[in-house]
């Protein structure tokens, strides 16, 4: 049986690049306040998956997450199962009484092929990326993205709730200390954002399949590539295809395929 929880959301990124995040540049597109990020409430829909089957998820676990509306810092939330079954779930995620994002998530038997490395050119961290724009975009799909380097570190592992009794032993610090989802699902925001400086913009969905745990002071070298985009009501979306690989053997451990509002209708 898969076991929901409930917990206090936390807005780990008010001074982020992306200043969607914080109170007031939310706030002048009609939100409340700074919007917790789409990843956290991701890794909050994935945690049941993480506490009910362990290192198999992060071995070979999948999920699809859709943040359909805004989670705000300090706001108590309800992670309900309304579908489950020896390898996989439904869920949402709720707060008072509206829903904030919905998830399907598995453990298959095995997991699909993984990607191979394309080796694209490592970007230097300083790189100063162009400002995001449909020219932009559609330039990096043609000639392709820059990849980059992600350390999981002892640091890394802030929680994304404030007690870390919330969260399955295995990682935490004082456990296993393998990568969150928060974390794997946070490299995809990185990279498309260091190709093209977004700001404001908005998660809105992951599709992830893992294949391997992530352990302490592992570099990842993070290739993304543009799949589409598309204007809707306003809003500019970009979709892309985001893969995870250990720099030391060049091995996928995660395969994400990520969709964004990279424009804000008005901004």
């Amino acid at each position: 049986m898969i076991n929901g929880w409930q917990g206090i959301a936390v807005n780990q990124a008010e001074d982020s690049a992306n200043e969607i995040h914080s109170d007031r540049v939310a706030q002048q597109f009609g939100f409340r306040g700074g919007l917790v990020p789409g990843v956290t409430i991701s890794a909050y829909l994935i945690q049941p998956a993480v506490t009910a089957w362990g290192l198999d998820f992060l071995q070979r676990g999948a999920a699809h997450v859709r943040v359909v509306s805004p989670l705000y810092d300090g706001e108590a939330f309800d992670v309900k199962i309304l579908e489950d079954d020896p390898t996989s779930y439904r869920a949402e995620i709720t707060q008072a009484d509206s829903v904030s994002a919905t998830a399907e998530i598995s453990l298959p038997e095995l997991a699909a092929r993984a990607p191979e490395r394309r080796f694209d050119p490592v970007g230097d961290k300083n790189y100063k990326a162009p400002v995001a724009s449909r020219e932009v975009y559609e330039q990096l799909k043609a000639n392709g993205c820059q990849a980059f380097r992600y350390r999981w570190r002892h640091k890394n592992n802030t929680p994304y709730v404030d007690d870390l009794n919330l969260i399955p032993e295995l990682l935490r610090p004082d456990g296993g200390g393998y990568a969150n989802m928060n974390f794997l699902l946070g490299c995809t925001n990185w990279v498309l954002s260091a190709n093209a400086h977004m700001n404001p913009w908005m998660h809105l969905e992951t599709r992830s399949q893992n294949y391997r745990e992530v352990s302490y002071d592992t570099d990842l070298i993070t290739e993304v590539s543009i799949e589409g985009l598309f204007e809707k009501k306003g809003h500019e979306f970009v979709d892309a295809q985001v893969n995870l690989f250990d720099e030391a053997n060049d091995e996928c451990v995660c395969a994400i395929e990520f969709r964004a509002i990279y424009k804000i209708r008005g901004a």
